[in-house]
């Protein structure tokens, strides 16, 4: 059980997700997350309406069990086996944090005043979740992908627009975390 509830090298998780990469370029399927909202959409019929989500989404049922598993695994490992203890966070994000006015988080790795259910309670969090919810949702459908299809599966294929793309997000999330998060705060 210490194995599924302590953090696994890189090169082994690394190697995992090249395992499961390879496999599907063999069978021709391709990996995206955000991709699963367009299925969903079309699962809703709108694709009448919108010719964007008229296509074939049952062809795209195998993708829909990778979000369901993702879903289950996250309730899985949080619940069942998490364990922050052995994970440390560096001293300088935790002062970073508090010159913000955000707690270091308490035997957890996310802290309450960004990730806890206080947040619904703030009108200032709910415009910020919500108007971060459509910058990612834009942005992805901009992209033609999210980070997770970009950066797996993308790079992996050795495709140009994806590693565009990534270093796009990577940039974005540096300024981001570096000039904007600090004036949020």
């Amino acid at each position: 059980m210490e194995i599924l509830t302590h953090t696994w090298h890189w090169s082994v998780a690394g190697f995992l997700i090249a395992v499961v990469m390879l496999l599907l370029n063999y069978f021709g399927k391709v990996f995206g997350m955000s991709s699963n909202l367009r299925s969903l959409c079309a699962m809703t019929g709108v694709g009448k309406k919108v010719p964007f989500f008229d296509w074939d989404w049952k062809s795209q049922r195998w993708n829909l069990a990778v979000v369901v598993g993702a879903m289950i695994g996250g309730y899985v490992a949080v619940h069942f086996l998490s364990d922050a203890s052995n994970v440390d966070i560096n001293p300088k994000t935790i002062e970073q944090l508090s010159a913000m006015g955000i707690d270091a988080p308490n035997g957890k790795l996310l802290p309450d005043a960004l990730f806890g259910n206080q947040i619904f309670e703030s009108p200032k969090m709910i415009i910020m979740l919500l108007v971060g919810g459509l910058l990612i949702g834009f942005g992805s459908r901009y992209a033609g992908g999210c980070t997770s299809g970009h950066a797996i599966a993308g790079m992996s294929n050795l495709q140009l627009p994806s590693l565009k793309a990534v270093i796009g997000f990577f940039v974005g999330g540096l300024i981001m975390s570096h000039y904007i998060l600090p004036l949020l705060f």
